[in-house]
């Protein structure tokens, strides 16, 4: 007579880490370099000086981010970062398909295309926004400060206005603050010091 005998598989260990200490620096030196383009430190004509940074960097960043958040099952941080990942990896194709003439677009019709990349863009992270209502403030912070740069983009591009665009920038500065607050709290906690406190939710 035999016996049968349940064996039960080996419980695999689940990965560990933060996939927010490649995400949120990533982010902040391609926001960083946005910025000193939208607030005049480069020529106008030299808009593609930040795709250096944002495309190699931010954008791959974003993506590695978005894939270890999505291996340790962490949907909503994968969610996030692969948001950026599309948004900063499309601007760098929008820079570079219109400096380079890649797309066929007439000259005149460059200022509708990037009102059209920033108003669906807009129209993304304001859901963004909306749905981080249950996540700590600082984050719903983060993301009303990149819809308001946005907008402030937006506006300033398709009624070419330089002072709208660059207060857009500076915007863009205040978003990337919140951004390193964000980081020097995830390296504290990763390092065995305490977590900065990131404020309650706006919904509960």
């Amino acid at each position: 007579m035999t016996t049968a005998e349940a064996t039960e598989a080996p419980t695999r260990a689940l990965p560990e880490g933060d996939p927010s200490l490649i995400g949120v620096p990533t982010f902040i030196v391609g926001a960083t370099a946005l910025g000193l383009v939208l607030t005049g430190y480069v020529p106008a004509g030299a808009v593609g000086a930040s795709i250096a940074i944002i495309l190699p960097a931010t954008g791959l960043g974003q993506l590695v981010a978005a894939v270890w958040a999505a291996a340790l099952g962490q949907s909503a941080v994968a969610a996030v970062f692969g948001i950026f990942a599309g948004f900063w990896l499309s601007y760098a194709v929008l820079v570079l398909g219109l400096t380079h003439n890649w797309f066929g677009i007439a000259p005149d019709a460059a200022v509708s295309t990037q009102g059209l990349f920033l108003i669906a863009w807009l129209i993304m992270i304001v859901l963004l926004t909306l749905a981080s209502l249950r996540l700590p403030a600082t984050f719903t912070l983060l993301f009303g400060l990149i819809d308001l740069a946005l907008a402030l983009v937006l506006f300033g591009t398709v009624n070419g206005s330089t002072g709208l665009t660059t207060l857009g920038g500076y915007v863009v500065f205040a978003f990337t603050a919140v951004g390193m607050y964000l980081f020097a709290g995830a390296l504290s906690a990763a390092t065995g010091g305490t977590p900065l406190p990131l404020g309650r939710p706006v919904l509960t």
